[in-house]
């Protein structure tokens, strides 16, 4: 039975209908909003009660996928990620070829005893050749990569491959060998990521005799920190003294100092460095900027080198000069 603004029947006698006083509004929008106020109410004094009797499903949206972030550029470099392999053999420096690399100030002062002693006039060209293959491997290392002993092999050379005159020589190779630990820090710096840290010995020498012999040796320590696609490199070395009569290069502290810093910053796959070194007390040293491009043909990429000041190669660790050089690389450092 209806009354008059109430509904009788099973389970709601006397309740009073929710918006039954609204229905007297002549008014259109002040019974609606006299509804709306009147069902508001009512839809939050049932809700308890309706949210114990019934479950609701309200669909959700699926979880966007996680990326995770880019591994850090030290950790694939020298194998301190959890999945690396114990033990492997990989790219070190950057191996390339400089199909031309011209110089603007070529040193024949080192072979002009030799080529005066057999009487016969000479001349290098000031545009060569130039390439670098350079390996590392890791012989041990701990269970949580953190630690490791490694060795490393770069080779360099000058190779006058245009000077048809003296039958296309090599005009100087290097070599160096090296044996070093690594050890990863884990520690934030000046807001970056202290990562690296090398310490070991290096050999470095042009593998001659007598008047164009050069050679010297080394223990070093190397940091290595990075922030993002940025890594700074700062290396200091303590040369290992020789016997007066055996050393062909007594000065060479003088030229290449006691240390060099290096810069690396990748860009959309691309890759530049910019290394800096000297010896402040006789204000000499040299500075090196590089380019790697992306990929051109599969690993191949452009490769651009610039160099100015002393020790390009250790024939010229006192020469100084001006160099740069195009061609292609199959690796950068990271």
């Amino acid at each position: 039975m209806i009354l008059a603004g109430a509904v009788v029947g099973p389970g709601t006698a006397g309740a009073e209908t929710p918006g039954a006083k609204c229905l007297a509004i002549k008014d259109t929008v002040e019974r609606l909003a006299c509804f709306d106020v009147a069902i508001g109410a009512a839809v939050q004094k049932d809700a308890p009660a309706a949210s114990q009797s019934t479950a609701v499903s309200v669909p959700t949206a699926e979880a966007a996928p996680v990326t995770p972030p880019p591994a850090s550029l030290i950790d694939t470099a020298w194998g301190f990620l959890p999945d690396s392999k114990p033990a492997y053999l990989q790219l070190h420096q950057p191996s390339y070829v400089l199909f031309g690399r011209y110089t603007t100030d070529v040193n024949t002062e080192p072979y002009k005893p030799i080529f005066d002693a057999i009487g016969q006039e000479f001349g290098y060209d000031n545009v060569e050749a130039k390439f670098q293959l350079s390996l590392k491997g890791r012989l041990l290392t701990t269970d949580d990569h953190r630690w490791g002993l490694w060795f490393a092999y770069t080779q360099q050379s000058q190779w006058q491959v245009f000077n048809a005159d003296l039958s296309r020589p090599f005009r100087e190779t290097n070599y160096m060998p090296e044996l070093f630990g690594s050890f990863r820090p884990g520690i934030e710096v000046a807001g970056m990521q202290w990562n690296l840290l090398n310490f070991g010995y290096t050999h470095q020498s042009n593998g001659r005799s007598d008047i164009i012999s050069r050679s010297w040796d080394r223990l070093f320590v190397e940091a290595g920190l990075e922030r993002g696609n940025f890594v700074l490199l700062a290396r200091a070395w303590h040369r290992l003294s020789e016997d007066k009569e055996e050393d062909d290069n007594p000065d060479i502290l003088d030229y290449y100092g006691y240390g060099e810093i290096t810069g690396i910053y990748k860009w959309r796959d691309n890759s530049f460095t910019l290394m800096g070194r000297g010896n402040p007390g006789t204000g000499k040293g040299a500075a090196q900027f590089t380019w790697a491009s992306q990929p051109l043909l599969g690993p191949l990429r452009g490769y651009v080198q610039v160099f100015t000041g002393y020790g390009e190669s250790m024939i010229d660790y006192n020469w100084q000069q001006t160099t740069i050089g195009l061609g292609v690389t199959i690796n950068d450092r990271f």
